[in-house]
């Protein structure tokens, strides 16, 4: 009934509009505004042209979602009859499965993909029914681009409505005075009544549309996973891949068999009889790995012995070189002192060099002094003598 339940929409509009119809005096002949009227009409038509659109694409979603039935109840018969066995062959070669024309479009596409796929030995790939025919599917036979929109959409009227009533009652009100105001208030209230009557249809058409769309959604795709898992129960086609992981499966099941089986013949046997059998066992496990693994542990010792050989030309070899290092490292050391030496030995001759320059600077001065000095008297006593 789920699927129906669109048919709820038409039955609450008729009401609607009778009950519009009625407050607006159409029925007990009272006088009303025209303007009203003719408001409230065009909104009510707005919503029934959505309400068909919807109820179209709601049929068109029914008719695919009620083939998709049908084909399961029949697959799920011709399924029993033929004692669980995979139905394929009987449709892969049918381009008229469907009648609907989305279902059968889809579901050749499903048909050469697998065609596609096949080779000598079987289908060489998985390939599921549900890449084709979907959710998505669903979505656009239903609009849902459409529908999901209609819900916000009869909000939207009910809000227009609301402030075209206002607009229409404040542009009809004026006065100056008590009585002038009076007078004008039959308008403004006949505007706030087209603004109540669109808010509420509006919104109440808004809830129900909501309801409906998402209960018939919710419908569809349950009817679809059913679909789909009958399908692939029955008629889907199994890949190479399957086929081969089933019969490795079964191999091992059956070795798995053979091996309880072997247990189990021994766990009848006799306490006695199973020690020993434990005991051959065991010894014929020990001579096998002595025979098996003695030449390897004799390589593996002649391998240790080398490999200590080895080690033991490395630790000579190391020890000369720590004895090189240790005597290159003296002689750094006497290199280091002599240089010590040599430097003290300069510090001694810049400083006896310094002292040496210095007394040189003095006797220079003394000199240039006494120079000086005696020029002078010999100057002083040529004047004398001049004169």
């Amino acid at each position: 009934m789920k699927n129906k339940l669109y048919y709820v929409l038409f039955l609450l509009y008729a009401v609607v509009v009778v009950f519009v119809l009625y407050l607006n005096g159409v029925f007990t002949g009272e006088e009303g505004s025209v303007v009203n009227l003719i408001i409230n009409i065009v909104f009510l038509m707005i919503i029934g042209v959505l309400f068909v659109i919807s109820a179209f694409s709601f049929g068109r979603l029914n008719g695919i979602t009620d083939e998709m039935i049908d084909f399961t109840v029949r697959l799920q018969k011709e399924y029993k009859e033929s004692g669980g066995k995979n139905l394929w062959g009987n449709y892969q070669g049918r381009n008229d499965v469907f009648e609907n024309e989305e279902l059968r479009v889809a579901f050749n596409k499903y048909r050469m993909r697998i065609k596609s796929l096949g080779t000598k030995r079987g289908i060489s790939a998985p390939c599921d029914l549900e890449e084709y025919i979907n959710e998505d599917l669903l979505d656009r036979a239903g609009m849902n681009f459409f529908n999901s929109g209609i819900s916000g959409t009869l909000t939207g009227l009910g809000i227009l409505g609301t402030f075209l009533g206002l607009s229409l009652g404040l542009g009809a009100f004026s006065g100056d005075d008590i009585f002038t105001i009076s007078d004008n208030v039959g308008s403004l209230l006949s505007g706030m009544k087209v603004a109540f009557h669109t808010s509420v249809y509006g919104i109440f058409f808004s809830l129900v549309f909501n309801v409906v769309y998402r209960s018939i959604m919710s419908d569809a795709y349950e009817k679809l996973d059913e679909f789909l898992g009958m399908f692939r129960q029955a008629a889907q086609p199994r890949s190479l891949k399957e086929d081969e992981n089933t019969a490795a499966m079964v191999v091992y099941q059956a070795s798995m068999m053979g091996t309880l089986k072997q247990m189990l013949d021994m766990m009848k046997g006799d306490a006695a009889e199973q020690t020993a059998g434990v005991e051959r066992i065991v010894d014929k496990f020990t001579a096998q790995m002595q025979e098996s693994l003695g030449e390897d542990f004799k390589e593996l010792g002649k391998a240790l012995r080398e490999t200590g050989n080895v080690q033991a030309v490395n630790a000579a070899d190391t020890r000369e070189m720590i004895e090189a290092v240790t005597a290159l490292v003296e002689v750094n050391r006497n290199v280091q002192s002599a240089l010590a030496k040599v430097m003290d030995r300069q510090e001694k001759f810049s400083d006896e060099l310094r002292q040496q320059k210095e007394k040189l600077a003095e006797t220079c001065n003394e000199m240039s002094d006494e120079i000086t000095s005696q020029l002078y008297a010999f100057g002083h006593m040529r004047n004398l003598y001049e004169e």
